[in-house]
């Protein structure tokens, strides 16, 4: 499992509690393959350990989402 801070001074929680709010199942599994999937719904790993950085970005730039996300 990896843990990574995608997004520089935000809390790892907060930021996936964001994106599952902010995405609709469908959404999800357009950014994950089969096997990502898999993990994520088996409770595993979540969006913010498999998604990039840039990916979370553009997804809360793109969702107007409630964290000021930095340049």
């Amino acid at each position: 499992m990896c843990y990574r801070m995608p997004v520089p001074g935000y809390d790892p929680e907060d930021v996936d509690d964001t994106l599952e709010a902010l995405l609709e199942d469908e959404e999800i599994e357009t950014y994950l393959s089969d096997s990502e999937l898999a993990s994520y719904r088996a409770g595993e790993e979540s969006l913010v350990d498999l998604l990039e950085g840039e990916e979370i970005h553009g997804i809360l730039e793109r969702k107007d989402a409630p964290i000021d996300v930095p340049d």
